[in-house]
């Protein structure tokens, strides 16, 4: 897995990206996803407690394209529903500890 650095744009603004870009929305990885058989809204509960989630993250636990799921969420900042086995909160954790690690890293 990739995973995404903190780098700044030509107008000083510092955004988190990865080294390269490696992703094209043509790759297949979606139809060998676990869940390209499920219904849609169990990757998107309603409710927001972690519990809400439970379905969705046992597909997630043996899907074989997890990780490219979750960095696809990564890279398109997909702030809704279960991607990779991470949560919403989870996936806004995950980007908070890369971004300070890449912080402590430049310093």
């Amino acid at each position: 897995m990739r995973y995404p650095v903190l780098k700044t744009t030509g107008d000083g603004m510092t955004m988190l990206a990865f080294d390269d870009l490696l992703w094209y929305p043509g790759e297949d990885w979606r139809a060998q996803a676990a869940c390209a058989t499920v219904e849609h809204d169990v990757f998107f509960p309603q409710g927001g407690e972690p519990e809400d989630a439970i379905e969705a993250k046992a597909v997630c636990a043996v899907c074989p394209v997890r990780d490219d799921c979750l960095e696809y969420a990564l890279a398109t900042n997909q702030s809704e529903g279960v991607w990779g086995g991470l949560d919403a909160s989870e996936r806004r954790r995950m980007r908070r500890r890369l971004r300070d690690r890449a912080r402590r890293r430049a310093s």
